[in-house]
C-alpha cells in the first residue's frame, strides 16, 4: 500500500512508483510549469492535458463568460496553423481532442496512440500559447456559444441542473453559469477575451498531465520545446501558481425554489443543498452516503422510485465538491403529476438515512462498487491524466490506487450516517422542469426533520 504523496510547490523533480508498477513522475521547470506523467507499461495509448487553473469563478463582471469563450476560440487557429490544422492533425490518427471549461479550471485535452503523442503536445502547446483570437473568429465563435447555449436550453435537465446551482451556490461565484447567458455572451468584446488569455495563460499557472505509453523525460523535452517554438519565454524564473485557499462551505442561505413551465412529456425535479468541498476529510464517507442513496440499481432511490413504484426512468443522487464550498443533490425525471410524490420520496428517503444510518450489507456492497468502478477507471489512461491534474490542481496530493481504497475502507458506519445528518439539517431547495403547475413545489413534504446532534448554523460569505 502506497501512501499519498505531497505535491508541494517548491521540490523541482518528485519521482514514486505507482500500484501496477506505474511510475509516476513530476518536474516543475524554473519558470513556473508543471509537468506530471504516468508511464504506464504495457499501454498503447496516450493522454495528455493542458491546465490552467482559472474556471469561470474567477471571472470579473466585465469578463463574465470569457473562460468558456476563450475555450472555443482557441480552436481556431494560431499564428502557424489554422483550425482546420489542428483538427486534421488529430482526425488523421484517429485521436480524441477536446477541452472543457469548469468553475475552477479550463482543460485542452488529447487522447491518441502512444507514437502519435508528440504531435498532440506540438498543437495543444501551439493552441494554448498562440492562438490569435481572430476578429473574425471571434464573432463565427459567438454565434456558436449561443448555439450551444441555446441547445442547454432546449434540455430540461441542463436548465434544471444549472438553476439549482445558482439557488444552492447563490451567493458565491461558483452559482454562476460556466457558459455565461446569452446577454453576456452577445455582450463580450474581442478586447476583454483577449486580456483574460494574456492575464491567465503564462507558464507559471499552466499544469501538463500526461499517463499511458510514454517517458517522463520524452515528455518534458517535448512541452518544453513546444511552448518554446510557439513563443513563451520560458527563461524568466517564476514560482508555480498557488493553489486556492480551501475552508468550509461558506453558503448558507434559506431553501429556495424554482419552477419553469414548459410543454414537456416529462418533468425534471432536482432537490440539492450545500455540500461538502473538495478537500473535505469526509469526503469519502459522503461518497459512500451518495452511493447508497442513488448511485446505482441497488441504491435505495432507484429501489424505492423506480422499482417498486415505478414513477421514474432516471433517478440519482450526486456530490460536487470546490475548493471552499459544494452541493449535494438528488434527481429524477418523472410524469407531471408524479412530481410531488418522487421528490418527497426523495427526501424521505434521505431523511431515513440520516435517523437510520445504513446496514453493514449496504456498506460492503458500495465499498465494492466504489472499488470496482475506480480500478475499472484506472484502465484508460485519459483516466489517469485527470487524476494527475486534479491531484496537482485541487489536493496537492498524488493518491494512488492502494492509498485510495484503503481510505474508503476506512468509512464505518457512523461516519456515513454523520455526513446524512448534516445534510439532512441543510436547507434543500428545489427546481422543476416541466409541465407543471407553478405552485407545485407546495406539495412538497416540511422541511427536514431534527435528526442526531443539533448542527450550528455555519457563517455567510
Amino acid at each position: 500500500m502506497s501512501p499519498a504523496i505531497e505535491f508541494n510547490l517548491t521540490t523541482p523533480e518528485l519521482q514514486v512508483t505507482a500500484s501496477g508498477d506505474a511510475v509516476v513522475s513530476r518536474t516543475i521547470h524554473p519558470s513556473g510549469l508543471r509537468i506530471l506523467t504516468e508511464e504506464v507499461p504495457g499501454a498503447l495509448s496516450a493522454s495528455i492535458g493542458f491546465w490552467i487553473a482559472v474556471g469561470s469563478r474567477d471571472e470579473d463582471s466585465v469578463s463574465f463568460g470569457s473562460t468558456h469563450f476563450l475555450e472555443h476560440l482557441l480552436f481556431k487557429g494560431t499564428s502557424t496553423r489554422s483550425a482546420l490544422d489542428i483538427a486534421v492533425a488529430f482526425d488523421e490518427v484517429g485521436g480524441e481532442h477536446n477541452a472543457l471549461t469548469a468553475k475552477e479550471h479550463t482543460c485542452y485535452y488529447a487522447k491518441v496512440q502512444d507514437h502519435d503523442l508528440g504531435m498532440a503536445i506540438d498543437v495543444l502547446a501551439d493552441m494554448v500559447s498562440d492562438s490569435t483570437l481572430d476578429s473574425r473568429e471571434f464573432e463565427v465563435e459567438r454565434q456558436v456559444i449561443l448555439e450551444e447555449l441555446a441547445m442547454a436550453d432546449d434540455d430540461p435537465s441542463d436548465v434544471a441542473h444549472e438553476r439549482i446551482t445558482e439557488l444552492v451556490l447563490a451567493s458565491h461565484a461558483l452559482g454562476r453559469p460556466i457558459g455565461g447567458s446569452p446577454a453576456t455572451i452577445a455582450a463580450a468584446t474581442r478586447e476583454s477575451v483577449w486580456n483574460h488569455y494574456q492575464r491567465h495563460y503564462r507558464p507559471y499557472e499552466l499544469v501538463v498531465t500526461a499517463a499511458g505509453g510514454l517517458t517522463h523525460a520524452d515528455v518534458v523535452d517535448r512541452v518544453l520545446a513546444a511552448l518554446s517554438s510557439s513563443g513563451w519565454d520560458l527563461t524568466v524564473p517564476h514560482e508555480p501558481a498557488g493553489r486556492r485557499l480551501r475552508g468550509e462551505s461558506p453558503v448558507v442561505r434559506p431553501p429556495a425554489s424554482l419552477v419553469f413551465t414548459r410543454p414537456l412529456e416529462q418533468a425534471v425535479v432536482i432537490l440539492a443543498a450545500p455540500g461538502l468541498h473538495a478537500n473535505d476529510e469526509r469526503r469519502h464517507a459522503m461518497a459512500v452516503m451518495s452511493q447508497v442513496l442513488g448511485g446505482g440499481m441497488s441504491s435505495r432511490l432507484f429501489q424505492e422510485i423506480r422499482e417498486k413504484r415505478g414513477l421514474a426512468y432516471s433517478v440519482y443522487s450526486y456530490a460536487s465538491g470546490y475548493a471552499d464550498a459544494g452541493l449535494f443533490g438528488m434527481g429524477a425525471g418523472t410524469s407531471p403529476h408524479s412530481v410531488a410524490e418522487v421528490a418527497n420520496v426523495m427526501k424521505g428517503e434521505l431523511y431515513s438515512l440520516a435517523e437510520s444510518g445504513i446496514t453493514e450489507s449496504e456498506l460492503a456492497r458500495t465499498k465494492g462498487s466504489v472499488s470496482g468502478a475506480s480500478a475499472l477507471g484506472l484502465e484508460n489512461s485519459d483516466a489517469r491524466m485527470i487524476r494527475l491534474g486534479r491531484a496537482e490542481l485541487v489536493s496537492g496530493e498524488f493518491v494512488d490506487r492502494d492509498e485510495g481504497l484503503a481510505r474508503l475502507h476506512a468509512v464505518d458506519r457512523d461516519a456515513v450516517q454523520s455526513i446524512a445528518q448534516e445534510l439532512a439539517g441543510r436547507p434543500l431547495s428545489a427546481v422543476v422542469v416541466g409541465a407543471v403547475a407553478e405552485g407545485i413545489v407546495d406539495h412538497f413534504g416540511p422541511a427536514a426533520p431534527t435528526v442526531g446532534t443539533e448542527q450550528a448554523p455555519a457563517k455567510e460569505q
